[in-house]
């Protein structure tokens, strides 16, 4: 019998780019419903954002995926994620690299998602309560930096925090209005280059004092 995140797998993910396999796995193993609010649970694997508290979202399970497929996660590495939100990127990034850091901004959701991720055994996620367009340099750098909202320009300080070889997506908001370009930078040296991916739609990244 089919669970819904199997479904969701080959449904969703299968038919519109997701081909690693390690990917897809996790997607089907991470429990999305323990990541969204008890009233969203039955919506927990359709294919759409979902409301989470504090004007904040989960991305729809597609957006996940390609987003850590892009960053092509290895055991050995160390993420950044920015952008906790419930918790639920985190728990998939976990599941792919050595420790992973995901910082956010509101409290109630930091909390929450640090609860959730505890509770579930991902210990490997460190849940950081800060200003994430400063990134987290206390364990840079970073093999792998996923940024889960939008920015005007790529914040300095997430590039002198990724690692050598290192792998940076963000969407970037290139108009005030429509969707934002999703692209994936990578770092060789001190040169840093960027490819467009796709449009995508998320919530600002908002820099200042927490």
């Amino acid at each position: 019998m089919s669970t819904p995140a199997r479904t969701m797998v080959t449904e969703q993910l299968e038919p519109h780019g997701v081909t690693d396999e390690r990917v897809l796995r996790v997607m089907e193993s991470v429990p999305r419903e323990e990541f969204v609010p008890e009233w969203q649970r039955r919506h927990a694997y359709e294919d759409r954002a979902l409301a989470i508290g504090c004007g904040q979202t989960i991305s729809q399970p597609l957006i996940v995926a390609l987003m850590t497929q892009a960053v092509n996660p290895q055991p050995g590495d160390v993420a950044l994620e920015i952008g906790a939100g419930s918790g639920y990127q985190a728990a998939v990034l976990s599941r792919l690299c050595k420790r992973v850091i995901t910082m956010e901004r509101e409290p109630v959701l930091a909390a929450g998602a640090a609860a959730t991720l505890s509770r579930l055994g991902y210990d490997n996620v460190e849940v950081e309560h800060g200003d994430g367009s400063l990134g987290w340099p206390a364990s840079a750098p970073y093999d792998i930096v996923l940024v889960a909202c939008a920015a005007a320009d790529l914040p300095p300080a997430l590039v002198d925090e990724l690692a050598d070889g290192g792998r940076l997506v963000i969407p970037i908001a290139v108009t005030s209005e429509g969707p934002q370009d999703l692209r994936l930078y990578r770092r060789l040296g001190t040169s840093v280059g960027y490819e467009s991916l796709f449009p995508v739609l998320f919530v600002p990244l908002r820099p200042g004092e927490i």
